[in-house]
């Protein structure tokens, strides 16, 4: 299970810096969210939700790290990506600014809670 946590990390630090990178291309241009970009965003959240779904199950497990601050780096990134539910606007410019902007901020705090992992 900690192998399965491991390679899930890689995988949300890379959907959502791909998120991002995909969201701000599409952004700058001007063009509306697509149907492949609306997912790999929903891939980003899907991950995260099964990272700390994972996470949890080592917790239970009585598995830890060593460095505590690994836990608060993980919820920060599951908020992080699931936020824009809650306040993005309508708008859907806006929102998908808002939508990427939490898949870079996902993609940093996820990168800092496998670099304290251990």
């Amino acid at each position: 299970m900690v192998k399965a946590h491991a390679v899930l990390a890689v995988l949300v630090v890379a959907a959502t810096a791909t998120g991002f990178v995909w969201g701000a291309i599409g952004l700058r241009r001007g063009s509306s969210p697509g149907f492949l970009l609306r997912n790999v965003l929903a891939l980003c959240q899907t991950l995260l939700i099964a990272q700390v779904a994972i996470g949890l199950l080592l917790l239970s497990d009585e598995r830890r790290v060593a460095d505590e601050l690994h836990y608060l780096y993980g919820t920060l990134a599951l908020g992080a990506v699931l936020s824009p539910w809650l306040y993005a606007p309508v708008e859907p410019r806006r929102r998908l600014a808002w939508f990427v902007g939490a898949s870079l901020l996902a993609a940093l705090l996820a990168t800092r809670a496998y670099m304290t992992s251990g």
